[in-house]
C-alpha cells in the first residue's frame, strides 16, 4: 500500500517534524474560523470555501524546500486554489468562482485586479503553468457552489447599478474573514511553539450595554443643570435617545454646534444597539487632530477599558507578528466594543486591498457607525463613500447615523443617483427651531482684509481668532502679528505635535476663561469638535461649512450678547483661496447673493445642493471607483487594486515625522530599538507624531542631517536642538 507524504502548512523546531502543522489541519482549522467569521454576514459557506482553498499550492512538493529554508526555494501558494475553483465551476458559477479566487489569490499579496498591466492580476496569474500538486489535495472536494451563490445573491441587489459594487464589498468581506482565520490560526500555531499566550478578549457589546447606559446617565448627571445652555443639551439628548427604537438604517442627526451632538449620538448608539442587537460602535472623526478630544470624551463616559483609538498615524504596515498587547491586537480587527478611529482609517479600510487594512471589515458589519461632521467627506470621493455605507446598511446590519451642525445633501431626493434613503430619519427635534435656539453669532461677510488689517482687527480685541486656509499664511500672519507686539498670541495648526497642540489648547482655554489676552492664528483645524469660546473672529473665504463651523468657536456658551459676536468672513487679496476651497468659496459667495442669513438651514442646504448634486456626478467619483466592478456575462471584471490606489482620502502620501522635544518623547524613541515594538509604544509615541508629505521628510533629513532610527512606523526622528 502506498503511503502519501505528508504535507504541512508552518513549519516547528522539532527534527522529527512532531511540532510542525499539517497543512489540513490548517485548512480545516482555518475553514472554520473563517465560517464562524461569515455566519454574521451570511457569507457562511462561501467564507468556509475560501478557508478550504486559501494554501492549496502549498500541496506543491517544492513547498517543503520553502519550509526547510533552502534559499533558493520559491513557491507561489496562493494562486492554486483560486485556479481550481474557477477551473472546476460548473456552468453558471463563474462569478462564484471568481469571488472566492480573489479573496485566495489576495491572501497574502492584497486582493487583486481581475485584469491589467501588472504580472500580480488574476488573468496573468491564471494563464501561468499551474502547479503540480501532491495527491491530498483532492479531499477538500467536492464544493457547493450553490450554496455560495445563494448566499451572494443574497447580497446583492438587482439593481443593475448597484449589483457589481455589492458583489465587490461581498467578496471584500470574504477576504476578510479568510485572512483574520489565517492569522489567527498561523499565529495561535506559533503561539503555542514559543510558549506564548495573548490578551485578546475585549467584553461583548450586549453583554456590557446595561452598564455602559448607566455610566453615561452618571456621567451627563454630573454636568451643570443651572447652565441654560447644558439644559437645551440634555433636552436635546433626551429627544434623540427617545428615536432609539426607530428600526435600523440611515439617520441624519442637525444639531447647531455646541447643542452636545457627541454625547447625544453616543447615547443613541448604545440605546439604538440595545434595542437591534448590534456588536459594537464606531464612531468616525474627520482629522486625527480632534480624534483626541473625542477619545477622551468617551473614556470619561463609558471607562477606557472598552474604547479603542485607531487611526493611520500609530498602525503598522504589517499585521499579526508585531506586538502583544490587546489595543494593538484590537487594532488589527477592531474586536473592541467601541472604536474611536478616523474618516481615513475606515473608508480607506472598506476600499483597501492590503490584508492587514481589509482584516477588519467582518467587524464592522453589524455596527453603529456615526459618521462625525460628515460635512468632510471628500467630494471626489463622494459617490463611491455613500455606496459603501448603503451595502454596509442593506446586507451587513449597520445602522448610521450622519452628524453634523450643517447637514449636506446626501439624501435620494436631493443628490439624485448615488443619493441615500434619509426622508423621515431625522433624530434631533426641529432643526430649523434649533438653529434659532443655539444662535450665538452673526455672520458678516464681504470684507477685503490684507494681513496688517488682520493684525490691526486682533490688536482691537483682547481675545479673537482668525482662521486661515493654509499653514504658509498662518505663520505669515503669525509672524506679522509678533512684529505688531500683540499680547497672548498664539499659532496653532496641524504641523504642530499632539501632545504640543494639546497643550496650546489647554493654554487657549485657561486664558479665555481667565479673561486673559488670547489671540488665535489658526488653520481649519479648530472647526471641527475643538471646544473653544471667543467673543469674535474673522474667516478667510471658504465653503459655507467651514465657515458655520468656524462661527461655532465664538460665543460657543451663549454668555455674551448676540450683538456683539460677530464672524468676519473676508477675501485676503494675498492669499486668495486655491483648488477645491476656492470653487466651495465661489459657491458661499452665490449662496450669500440669496440668503441674508447663512445659518438657516435653507442657505445651507442651497451651498450643498451647489457643491454636490448640481457639479455632477463626475466631480463626486472623480476616479470612477463605482465603474471599476463590473458584473457581466456570468463574469466579474473587478478592479481592487487599482481602486485602493485610487481611493484616497488625503491626496499625497503622508508619512509620520516624530518630533523628540521633551524627556517623555526622547525616552520613547530611545525605545525604538527594541526587537519587539508594541502597540503601545507606537500609542506613546503618537503624541509627539506629525504627518507630512513624503517629500517634504526627505528635505528635512537632507537638511537637517537627524538622526534616523528604522521603526515599525518607518518613522524619522527629530532631535531636540537638531532642526
Amino acid at each position: 500500500m502506498t503511503h502519501r507524504a505528508i504535507q504541512y502548512a508552518h513549519s516547528g523546531k522539532a527534527v522529527d517534524r512532531s511540532d510542525w502543522q499539517r497543512l489540513a489541519d490548517h485548512l480545516d482549522a482555518v475553514a472554520k474560523l473563517a465560517r464562524t467569521r461569515g455566519a454574521f454576514l451570511g457569507l457562511e459557506k462561501a467564507a468556509e470555501i475560501a478557508g478550504r482553498f486559501h494554501d492549496l499550492g502549498k500541496y506543491d512538493p517544492d513547498f517543503d524546500r520553502v519550509l526547510r529554508g533552502e534559499p533558493d526555494a520559491r513557491v507561489d501558494h496562493s494562486t492554486a486554489g483560486g485556479r481550481e475553483l474557477v477551473d472546476q465551476a460548473p456552468p453558471g458559477s463563474r462569478s462564484v468562482a471568481e469571488v472566492l479566487a480573489y479573496a485566495i489569490l489576495g491572501h497574502h499579496a492584497g486582493l487583486p485586479d481581475k485584469d491589467n498591466a501588472t504580472e500580480a492580476c488574476m488573468t496573468r496569474r491564471f494563464a501561468r503553468p499551474a502547479a503540480v500538486l501532491a495527491p491530498g489535495w483532492q479531499d477538500h472536494l467536492p464544493v457547493d457552489y450553490r450554496a455560495a451563490g445563494a448566499e451572494l445573491q443574497a447580497r446583492m441587489r438587482r439593481d443593475p447599478g448597484k449589483a457589481g459594487h455589492d458583489l465587490s464589498v461581498a467578496t471584500r468581506m470574504i477576504f476578510s474573514c479568510l485572512v483574520d482565520a489565517d492569522f489567527r490560526d498561523t499565529q495561535a500555531f506559533y503561539d503555542r511553539l514559543e510558549g506564548r499566550r495573548r490578551d485578546r478578549d475585549w467584553p461583548d457589546l450586549q453583554a456590557i450595554l446595561p452598564d455602559l447606559r448607566r455610566r453615561l446617565e452618571s456621567h451627563v448627571a454630573g454636568f451643570d443643570t443651572a447652565s441654560p445652555v447644558n439644559r437645551q443639551r440634555a433636552e436635546i439628548a433626551r429627544h434623540i435617545r427617545d428615536r432609539a427604537g426607530l428600526a435600523p438604517g440611515f439617520f441624519t442627526l442637525s444639531v447647531p454646534t455646541g447643542g452636545g451632538k457627541t454625547l447625544a449620538s453616543l447615547g443613541f448608539a448604545l440605546d439604538h444597539a440595545a434595542r437591534h442587537g448590534h456588536r459594537r460602535i464606531i464612531y468616525a472623526i474627520p482629522y486625527t487632530s480632534i480624534i483626541d478630544q473625542t477619545v477622551q470624551v468617551f473614556q470619561a463616559a463609558l471607562g477606557a477599558d472598552v474604547v479603542l483609538e485607531h487611526h493611520s498615524g500609530i498602525e503598522t504596515k504589517v499585521g499579526g507578528e508585531e506586538g502583544s498587547d490587546k489595543a494593538r491586537l484590537a487594532m488589527e480587527d477592531w474586536a473592541a466594543p467601541v472604536v474611536v478611529t478616523t474618516n481615513v482609517q475606515l473608508f480607506e479600510s472598506l476600499f483597501a486591498a492590503r490584508p492587514s487594512r481589509c482584516r477588519k471589515l467582518h467587524n464592522i458589519a453589524g455596527s453603529v457607525i456615526v459618521l462625525d461632521e460628515a460635512q468632510c467627506l471628500p467630494r471626489k470621493l463622494l459617490l463611491p463613500t455613500l455606496a459603501m455605507l448603503d451595502s454596509l446598511v442593506a446586507h451587513y446590519g449597520c445602522s448610521v447615523v450622519i452628524c453634523t451642525a450643517t447637514q449636506p445633501a446626501f439624501d435620494s431626493s436631493e443628490l439624485k443617483q448615488g443619493g441615500l434613503p434619509l426622508t423621515g430619519r431625522e433624530l434631533a427635534p426641529d432643526p430649523a427651531g434649533l438653529t434659532e435656539a443655539f444662535r450665538r453669532v452673526r455672520i458678516e461677510t464681504g470684507a477685503e482684509m490684507d494681513d496688517p488689517a488682520l493684525v490691526a482687527a486682533l490688536a482691537g480685541t483682547s481675545q479673537g481668532f482668525v482662521i486661515v486656509n493654509s499653514r504658509k499664511h498662518a505663520l505669515a500672519l503669525y509672524r506679522r502679528a509678533a512684529e505688531a507686539g500683540l499680547d497672548g498670541l498664539v499659532h496653532l495648526t496641524t504641523r504642530q505635535y499632539p501632545a504640543h497642540r494639546r497643550r496650546i489648547i489647554a493654554t487657549i482655554k485657561d486664558r479665555l476663561a481667565k479673561g486673559q489676552p488670547c489671540r488665535l492664528i489658526a488653520t481649519s483645524l479648530i472647526e471641527a469638535g475643538v471646544d473653544l469660546d471667543f467673543p469674535v473672529g474673522w474667516r478667510a473665504e471658504a465653503g459655507l461649512d467651514s465657515v458655520i463651523q468656524a462661527a461655532g468657536r465664538v460665543n460657543r456658551e451663549g454668555r455674551r450678547p448676540l450683538e456683539a459676536s460677530v464672524l468676519t468672513v473676508f477675501t485676503a487679496p494675498d492669499d486668495p483661496p486655491f483648488g477645491e476651497i476656492g470653487k466651495l468659496a465661489g459657491a458661499m459667495r452665490s449662496t450669500a447673493g440669496r440668503f441674508d442669513d447663512l445659518l438657516h438651514p435653507d442657505a445651507i442646504r442651497d451651498w450643498f445642493e451647489q457643491v454636490y448634486w448640481r457639479d455632477g456626478a463626475g466631480r463626486l467619483d472623480a476616479g470612477d471607483v463605482l465603474g471599476q466592478f463590473v458584473l457581466g456575462r456570468g463574469e466579474t471584471n473587478f478592479a481592487f487594486r487599482s481602486v485602493a490606489e485610487t481611493y484616497r482620502m488625503i491626496d499625497s502620501p503622508m508619512v509620520p515625522v516624530i518630533v523628540a522635544r521633551d524627556d517623555r518623547a526622547r525616552k520613547e524613541v530611545a525605545r525604538l530599538g527594541l526587537a519587539d515594538p508594541s502597540g503601545a509604544l507606537a500609542r506613546a509615541l503618537q503624541l509627539y507624531v506629525v504627518q507630512i508629505p513624503a517629500r517634504a521628510r526627505e528635505t528635512l533629513r537632507r537638511m537637517a542631517r537627524a538622526a534616523f532610527m528604522p521603526a515599525s512606523s518607518a518613522a524619522i526622528v527629530f532631535r531636540a536642538g537638531r532642526w
